[in-house]
């Protein structure tokens, strides 16, 4: 089955405007009931940095678990620290899933997620169509294409298959094969359902891309937190959300991506296996990456590193991600 090429970004916007939202009332509801189940267990490492000792059951929980507290031992000093020498807002989510071991900085509070949903909706892709399905042909046209397309701009006479445009989203953060993603998941509103199904109602899907890169302070629109971040991924790449082969296909395009040699991978050892999904916003610094690391002697570390400066017109920075995905790994050691 192909898909119509009938302009489908201008088509995509008017969706994104005009769609009805799900009733924000009932997720806030949720969200109400499972902070009164959570907050006793996490309100430290959501308020302030902290490294946690906790068993971990199994690698396996749903978006929106909560690992049980133990003893923590405060990181704070470390973080604080590169948010002077960035000047910058930094938060920071990992966990060791073979020990449950937690590092948190900020963990709870609301950020920009940029294209790391790309990750997310190759992944979603990936449960809808199974791997059988990737090989699907979408076709489109030049009204389609928006900035930082570096790979569908190259194929709009033939098409790409539905596999193709998950590598080039995931890989090469291509924003028109996003899009395209988008729309076989029915738009940023179908990606937020299927997050929800992962037990994930703090994420916020509202726009496509570039639009959704475009946040300022204080804004709700397509953000997220690194916790909630850290835990879809761990979701769709160490647990049964996805089946063994589809699991496996999203984790080869994590683990070849090319954009994130300067982020999460620069802050861990040369012989760790990084697979990662960056995310740069176009506003007021923001730079993210999202990863799970493999150790060669551990179980896999789940992390999410946002962050934003304080101007409008600041530059990103690789170094911050770099440096505090080093904090946290060493706290976990």
């Amino acid at each position: 089955m192909q898909h119509t090429p009938a302009r489908l970004h201008t088509r995509a916007r008017l969706h994104t405007l005009t769609r009805p939202r799900r009733s924000r009332a009932r997720r806030s509801v949720l969200g109400a009931l499972a902070t009164l189940l959570v907050v006793p267990l996490v309100a430290c490492a959501d308020g302030e940095s902290t490294a946690s000792s906790s068993p971990s059951t199994a690698t396996t929980k749903p978006a929106g678990t909560t690992e049980p507290a133990g003893a923590t031992k405060p990181v704070a000093r470390d973080f604080k620290a590169l948010e002077r020498k960035f000047d910058a807002r930094l938060g920071v989510y990992a966990v060791d899933t073979g020990t449950g071991r937690e590092v948190a900085h900020n963990a709870g509070e609301r950020f920009a997620f940029n294209s790391t949903f790309k990750a997310l909706a190759a992944g979603a892709v990936l449960r809808k169509y199974s791997l059988s399905g990737l090989d699907r042909k979408i076709t489109y046209s030049k009204d389609d294409l928006v900035a930082n397309s570096p790979v569908t701009e190259k194929h709009v006479e033939t098409g790409m298959t539905l596999g193709a445009l998950c590598d080039a989203a995931v890989r090469y953060s291509d924003n028109t094969a996003a899009n395209l993603l988008f729309e076989q998941l029915g738009g940023p509103e179908g990606l937020d359902a299927v997050l929800e199904e992962t037990g994930d109602h703090v994420t916020q899907m509202d726009r496509i891309e570039p639009e959704l890169s475009t946040w300022v302070p204080g804004e709700r629109r397509d953000t997220s937190t690194p916790r909630a971040l850290a835990k879809d991924l761990r979701t769709f790449v160490l647990g049964d959300f996805l089946h063994k082969g589809e699991r496996a296909q999203l984790t080869k395009w994590l683990k070849t991506n090319t954009t994130g040699d300067n982020t999460i991978k620069a802050g861990v050892p040369e012989n760790w296996v990084v697979g990662d999904k960056t995310g740069t916003g176009s506003y007021y610094g923001a730079r993210n990456d999202i990863a799970v690391v493999w150790p060669p002697d551990g179980a896999p570390i789940v992390m999410a590193i946002l962050s934003n400066r304080a101007k409008k017109d600041a530059e990103p920075s690789d170094k911050l991600i770099a440096e505090a995905a080093s904090v946290a790994v060493d706290s976990l050691s």
